[in-house]
């Protein structure tokens, strides 16, 4: 009798000691261009861009979402969504990132929708799992501009070939062979189509027309832009100084990258751009699943407010809150998108709401703490 009465009191204890536990977990949403948003995602942005062994650099061009799950001992979890942006500096090419030019749209842009889980111990960020999505941008485009074709295009290749045998002709200290096609694009001119290519050349033993890359880190590499046609073209080549090392700065166990590639023009076989690592979970931590990125979309939530605001208009674009259109457009398309009403709710967050001070009248304005700023388009 005795020990029957005790399982509700031991049930409701373990219950209690549970909801402690969880209890002390806050998720906390700061600003998406506060101080600690941007160190997680230049974090996260160098860390992609190391284990992107192919293709192009990326740069950062908006935080998109970020929430913090915290703990008493400091070990907290960064959930992340940002958009990277694909630059001209191929992913050898030792110059600095914030020395690449992000290619404009007029080119056809590639674009990287990433959600990263991040953990800070210690004072230190590593990430533990991440997810992107890479596609080309099809806004803005033009009208006779040229336009992407398939890495295995085969005209496109004889093109590359042909460029490569030229430059090869002009040089008198060693011979050279593709390594990796970067970009390949035509453009239809009163002539006919034209052909500009984007190619990564490594230093090769060649006998007759076979020819065999340096398996050596010390062989010459370059990247070489050519323009024309196979029977008429121009191309131009810059050597690397250095060559760029892979750097694993994740906790986690990557395989390791591999640059070179023989035997093939171009292992991207119908893509015309390359794409970032799709994904990489190996705790299967399951915080991926909450990515806005592979199908849903998440409304905007709103900002901190006081207890006694249930809901409040939009932000005015003319207000100084609203500075740049770019954020306050996309801030507005994320509410029309939402079919509920808003309900402001109170929420512990470490970063101040967001209310203008010295216009602010009543009602309150609110202005949304995510997405970020745009920096490139």
């Amino acid at each position: 009798m005795s020990h029957t009465e005790m399982n509700p009191l031991g049930i409701t204890l373990v219950l209690g000691l549970l909801a402690g536990v969880w209890a002390q977990i806050n998720v906390v949403r700061p600003q998406c261009d506060s101080p600690e948003a941007e160190e997680a995602a230049l974090v996260a942005r160098d860390y992609l861009n190391t284990q992107h062994t192919h293709g192009y650099k990326y740069a950062l061009n908006r935080i998109e979402d970020i929430k913090i799950h915290t703990k008493p001992d400091g070990d907290n979890t960064y959930m992340l969504e940002i958009e990277l942006l694909e630059t001209d500096c191929h992913v050898l090419d030792p110059t600095p990132l914030a020395n690449c030019t992000v290619r404009p749209k007029i080119l056809t842009a590639v674009e990287g929708d990433c959600d990263v889980v991040l953990k800070r111990v210690g004072g230190a960020l590593t990430i533990t799992a991440f997810k992107c999505k890479t596609e080309e941008s099809t806004e803005d485009l033009c009208v006779g501009c040229p336009t992407l074709l398939p890495l295995n295009d085969t005209t496109a290749l004889e093109f590359v070939q042909a460029s490569l045998a030229t430059f090869n002709n002009m040089t008198v200290n060693g011979t050279y062979t593709v390594m990796e096609v970067g970009r390949m694009s035509s453009q239809v001119v009163s002539g006919g189509p034209i052909y500009f290519a984007e190619y990564v050349v490594v230093e090769a033993n060649c006998i007759d027309d076979a020819c065999v890359p340096l398996n050596d880190t010390m062989a010459a590499r370059g990247i070489c832009t050519a323009k024309g046609l196979s029977t008429d073209h121009t191309v131009d080549c810059k050597m690397f100084l250095t060559l760029m090392p892979v750097v694993d700065n994740s906790t986690a166990a990557m395989p390791p990258a591999v640059h070179v590639h023989t035997g093939s023009l171009s292992p991207m076989h119908g893509l015309r751009h390359h794409k970032l690592t799709t994904l990489h979970d190996p705790h299967l931590s399951g915080l991926l699943s909450e990515s806005a990125e592979s199908a849903e979309v998440v409304p905007v939530a709103p900002t901190v407010v006081d207890a006694g605001v249930a809901s409040a208009p939009a932000a005015d674009p003319a207000s100084p809150t609203a500075a740049d259109p770019a954020d306050a457009g996309s801030a507005s398309d994320s509410s029309a998108s939402a079919e509920v009403p808003v309900v402001v709710v109170k929420r512990d967050v470490s970063a101040p709401a967001i209310v203008d001070t010295v216009t602010q009248t009543d009602p309150i304005a609110l202005v949304p703490v995510c997405p970020g700023r745009v920096r490139f388009f």
